[in-house]
């Protein structure tokens, strides 16, 4: 049991947590129910791109980062799964940051969209823990 809970990961934990609300976030809040507000907003990229489209963006987006989280020891997996997290919420920043103008309360939405991209790529970069037995080695170097 101490084995397993070891080899779970933080950054594949982020991955997984992360591209499930995406796709629930496209499932739900996209494609069954969106807020009239939201696609309001959207307007600028719904121009070009259909709603129900968007929302199968998050749906797949979330999809690849969890299939991305669950596999072990590869970074190149890993680091598609955290672009797929990151564009989608840096596509829904500019949108909102583009539409600002028209709809002041899209700013709101633009600040925590532009934060959650910009915290995604930052968290892509970031190492796990060492295993405990290489922790205490080096700590002795200290």
């Amino acid at each position: 049991m101490r084995a397993a809970a070891r080899a779970v990961s933080r950054r594949r934990a982020v991955l997984v947590t992360l591209g499930a609300g995406w796709s629930g976030y496209g499932g739900i809040g996209i494609l069954a129910n969106p807020r009239a507000g939201t696609t309001q907003m959207l307007t600028d990229i719904t121009r070009w791109v259909p709603m129900t489209a968007l929302g199968w963006l998050w749906v797949a987006a979330g999809a690849v980062a969890v299939l991305a989280g669950l596999v072990v020891r590869c970074p190149r997996v890993q680091a598609a799964g955290y672009s797929a997290l990151a564009a989608t919420a840096a596509l829904w920043g500019a949108a909102f940051t583009i539409a600002a103008p028209r709809h002041p309360t899209a700013s709101g939405s633009a600040c925590i969209w532009v934060a959650i991209a910009v915290g995604i790529v930052w968290v892509s970069g970031m190492d796990d823990p060492l295993p405990p037995h290489l922790r205490k080695a080096a700590a002795r170097w200290r």
